[in-house]
């Protein structure tokens, strides 16, 4: 028997295109972790307020858990599954890797996809522009520094992989973060 409280709808998901039934007060969230899998799309506080749920929503960052999932019939979405390349990680994903930018990992997806957003958009932002594209990502574990200093190592590998020069007034310290025992 059909459900005629549900609704089929049609959307692309990390560029696959995705079926799905879903309730008019289904969120993203929900359908992205519960109904098909993408695990690395977290409930943290269901309100919008923490960024664990963030995904890219059509180039743009938004918190899953405030989209109705009727709403992305037709549209693309894209989640920390989605940026690597089968065995290649992104630039981001290294980077955060590299620099130890991960602790819990928790909030990192999130703060990936922001980040990703920010980078589509802005492919040489300043430390202000990484401060204002992650502020709606919590992390209780660190103070930023390291995920902030990622960013820019992924927008000078980004950079050069299209084959520019980055042109950044703001370098990265290798040891800003660490206790260097001084």
């Amino acid at each position: 028997m059909i459900d005629l409280s549900k609704k089929e709808i049609r959307f692309t998901v990390n560029g696959k295109t995705v079926e799905a039934f879903v309730k008019p007060n289904m969120t993203l969230l929900d359908l992205l972790h519960d109904q098909i899998g993408l695990t690395s799309v977290k409930k943290g506080c269901d309100r919008g307020d923490c960024g664990t749920c963030t995904v890219i929503l059509d180039g743009k960052a938004v918190n899953s858990c405030l989209i109705l999932a009727p709403r992305v019939e037709d549209r693309s979405v894209l989640t920390v599954e989605g940026l690597a390349q089968g065995e290649k990680l992104h630039p981001l994903q290294e980077a955060f890797a590299e620099l130890g930018a991960v602790q819990c990992g928790f909030c990192i997806p999130g703060m990936l996809m922001s980040a990703k957003a920010l980078l589509d958009q802005n492919p040489n932002p300043s430390v202000d522009d990484i401060k204002s594209a992650i502020a709606g990502n919590l992390c209780r574990c660190t103070g930023y520094l390291k995920q902030i200093d990622a960013v820019l190592v992924a927008a000078d590998k980004l950079t050069k992989q299209s084959g520019r020069h980055p042109i950044r007034s703001e370098r990265v310290d290798p040891n800003r973060g660490r206790d260097t025992g001084n």
